[in-house]
């Protein structure tokens, strides 16, 4: 059983290896690099967050900032494919049966494999309790029906979480664990990103789709997913860390090596001011990203967990880490990019490559605007006027 260090290790390693230099064959549209990430699983170092009854390594949240930020220094959209599960494989390890975990959480361990997570849609947007998803209830089955439009993972995931509204009771919210070949599913198409293009995000269409009612997980559908949500923003968060170092270590090499006047870049009060502002930004960045995950470390080794997060539900600790990690990972990139003057725009360097992939942070589970009304309603309100 390999320790949080060893996974540090091996990630970082992976990450100078196997990701940083490869801007070209990451950055393009081509099919997603599956055998990339199973020379990660080789390696012992895939869905490391699992416990270790299920095969995993059981490492917590707090360490696994490190481990994303290695990961997401060498690349953004590699590190978002290869931690993503955590947000389905969550739900099921607090809220599914003893079963649905022993077989698939266990199962992908042994085979590296994925989990999605589909709750999107394209009318109801962030608004999801407008979803519109149907699951019915026929005899010993659950049939879903309806079409989700972002799902990262799921074209090569080994099962689906699909949250859904109940066709018997339209206010009450089931999420279910649907396994990837399951007939009635069908990938409708895979979304072409600006950024973040090592990894694959799809639309998803649902006919009539039939699971085994035990396939549900215990507890409100969207409730779960809210809960789950804490620790993939967490991590979202963390690659505009794992960004933002990249950048900073690109400026000071560039800078070291850039004549100016009579000395170099890295000699200019301005540039000093200015990569001392990145590290700055970073180092909040990183404190911010393992506190939230710290709490929530707390949270799960707590006794009944599964009932302790649906009682907190979303963390105001991982709402601050995701919004302030994309503001500021944003500033760090397009002040880097600046540095290289017009290089700095073009697809030649990769800097214009990493401004691009740290947007998303700000963008996907909850744009910033839409976290921010959560946050007000969560925790600014007064007390007796939250929702």
């Amino acid at each position: 059983m390999y320790t949080s260090h060893d996974v540090l290790d091996g990630a970082r390693t992976f990450a100078q290896q196997e990701l940083t230099g490869q801007q070209r064959y990451l950055d393009s549209f081509e099919e997603a690099p599956l055998p990339l990430y199973k020379r990660f699983h080789d390696q012992g170092l895939s869905n490391w967050w699992l416990p270790e009854e299920y095969g995993g390594h059981n490492i917590g949240l707090e360490d696994s900032v490190d481990i994303v930020s290695e990961l997401a220094y060498g690349d953004a959209g590699a590190a978002f494919t290869l931690f993503i599960s955590i947000l389905g494989t969550t739900m099921v390890q607090l809220y599914g049966s003893e079963e649905l975990r022993e077989r698939h959480l266990t199962a992908l361990t042994e085979n590296g494999g994925f989990c999605a997570t589909l709750g999107s849609e394209q009318a109801a947007g962030s608004e999801l309790a407008k979803i519109t998803t149907t699951i019915a209830r026929d005899g010993g089955d659950l049939v879903i029906s309806g079409d989700k439009y972002f799902s990262t993972n799921t074209g090569f995931a080994d099962f689906l979480i699909v949250v859904g509204r109940s066709a018997e009771n339209p206010g009450e919210f089931l999420a279910v664990l649907v396994p990837r070949h399951t007939p009635g599913l069908r990938v409708v198409r895979r979304w072409e990103m600006i950024g973040l293009r090592s990894s694959a995000t799809y639309e998803v269409a649902f006919d009539g789709c039939r699971v085994p009612a035990a396939n549900a997980l215990q507890g409100p559908g969207l409730r779960l997913l809210e809960v789950a949500l804490n620790a993939s923003r967490i991590l979202i968060a963390t690659t505009a860390l794992g960004i933002s170092r990249r950048v900073r270590d690109l400026c000071m090499e560039y800078a070291e090596n850039k004549p100016l006047q009579d000395g170099y870049l890295v000699d200019n009060p301005v540039f000093m001011s200015k990569l001392g502002g990145m590290e700055t930004q970073i180092e909040v960045m990183r404190s911010q990203c393992r506190a939230a995950a710290r709490e929530f470390d707390s949270i799960m080794a707590g006794p009944d967990a599964a009932s302790a997060f649906v009682r907190h539900g979303t963390l105001r600790s991982a709402l601050a880490a995701k919004m302030f990690c994309g503001q500021a990972g944003w500033q760090v990139a397009g002040s880097g990019s600046e540095m290289f003057g017009g290089l700095g725009f073009t697809n030649e360097h990769v800097i214009g490559k990493l401004l691009r992939d740290v947007r998303y942070v700000s963008i996907v589970e909850g744009g910033d605007a839409v976290l921010e009304e959560l946050m007000f309603n969560r925790y600014v309100l007064p007390e007796p006027r939250r929702g």
